[in-house]
């Protein structure tokens, strides 16, 4: 958890350029500790209460969904200063990535990031552009210690 929190802290002090980095810095890593969390099993739909419950989140939720899919997010320096953070990112001299891709389906019109979406694993009786989230997650596969 230590390793956790040091990463945490370092992202968070990326947004210090920004004009808002005191409430933006601490809501992007609440935010990060809310979905590595097993808190809950909807993690997109139930993001801002499980932030609520967690942390004592207050904040209006068209103020956090705003913050949560603008244009502004400093991606390219988080991205560099995260893979700088790993220690040894490789395995054997090779580099191993795993990416997998899920989708959350939807009803409703004002649906946060949702649109029609192809998706390649749906059955013969289900439709092949839903209305859903798509989400994609990355992770580096690293051995830590013999495990």
């Amino acid at each position: 958890m230590y390793i956790l929190h040091s990463f945490l802290s370092e992202l968070k002090e990326r947004f210090a350029n920004s004009r808002k980095s005191e409430e933006r810095g601490p809501w992007f890593a609440d935010t990060l500790l809310a979905i590595i969390l097993p808190f809950t099993s909807s993690r997109t739909s139930n993001l801002l209460q499980a932030l609520e419950t967690l942390f004592r989140f207050s904040v209006r939720k068209k103020k956090y969904y705003r913050f949560m899919a603008p244009p502004k997010i400093p991606w390219s320096r988080l991205w560099i200063r995260l893979w700088k953070l790993i220690p040894e990112p490789e395995t054997n001299r090779r580099l191993l990535v795993a990416l997998d891709d899920f989708i959350n389906p939807k009803t409703g019109r004002k649906i946060f990031a949702c649109s029609n979406v192809f998706d390649h694993a749906a059955k013969q009786n289900q439709s092949k552009y839903p209305w859903e989230q798509n989400a994609v997650s990355i992770g580096l596969i690293k051995i830590i210690k013999g495990r």
